[in-house]
């Protein structure tokens, strides 16, 4: 069986590729696959260690949203697992961009995670959420995960990764600059933050700022829009 591959069953296309991860030097195993009704409870385990108080508990996935993600869109349900354990996820919907009016909230556009507005014939991925447990995070799973999605969008031929990402840094100088600001002091190297600075060493790139986004302490609700554009994108228009 190759590392990476696609396969359908009853429909549906599942993904499993298998890599090494690294703890220091030592080389650890590690799968992305499809998750399932099976790793609910488990995933459910990563929200609550990912994201602790002050992320708003009621944020946490559920198993009526767990059993969307799966139902609507498999394809962008993915989790990676180290040494058998599931240790992080990351889950997508599709959307239709339109660059001329960005703003939106994280509930408007994932129907409050549950990815009712799912899209199937949208022209970009949108990142829903993406999640590590403490303990594994100088792995390197987010950076996998991110790209097992760029995968998925070469594969749907999308034309875009899109997703909002947490400003946390922010919250502490909202008083002093503007958040398109503190995104360009990050974006120039002045700054750091803990979630943009890890989507710019992904490859995503930002599309602006989102006020209200999320409710967020901090970020101060902010956050931006950064996208990965699909480099084999074929437009279907004539």
């Amino acid at each position: 069986m190759p590392p990476l591959y696609y396969r359908w069953t009853g429909g549906t296309l599942l993904y499993r590729k298998k890599l090494y991860v690294f703890k220091g030097d030592k080389p650890i195993e590690a799968v992305i696959r499809t998750y399932t009704p099976s790793d609910f409870q488990d995933l459910i385990k990563v929200q609550q260690e990912s994201f602790p108080p002050p992320f708003p508990p009621e944020l946490w996935w559920n198993d009526e949203q767990l059993a969307n993600h799966v139902k609507l869109f498999p394809e962008g349900a993915l989790c990676i697992e180290v040494q058998g354990k599931i240790a992080g996820s990351i889950t997508g919907m599709q959307t239709t961009f339109d660059p001329q009016n960005i703003r939106h909230s994280w509930s408007e556009v994932t129907d409050n995670g549950y990815i009712g507005t799912h899209d199937p014939d949208g022209d970009s991925l949108y990142i829903v959420d993406i999640g590590i447990s403490p303990q594994y995070r100088s792995l390197g799973l987010g950076k996998s995960l991110m790209h097992a999605m760029y995968e998925v969008v070469v594969h749907l031929n999308k034309e875009r990764l899109l997703g909002g990402g947490r400003m946390p840094g922010y919250g502490k100088v909202a008083d002093k600059m503007k958040a398109s600001d503190y995104l360009d002091k990050v974006v120039n190297g002045e700054l750091q933050d803990q979630v943009i600075s890890f989507l710019l060493r992904c490859g995503r790139l930002p599309v602006g700022v989102l006020p209200g986004y999320l409710e967020d302490e901090e970020s101060a609700n902010h956050a931006a829009l950064m996208e990965w554009r699909n480099p084999f994108f074929i437009s279907e228009s004539p």
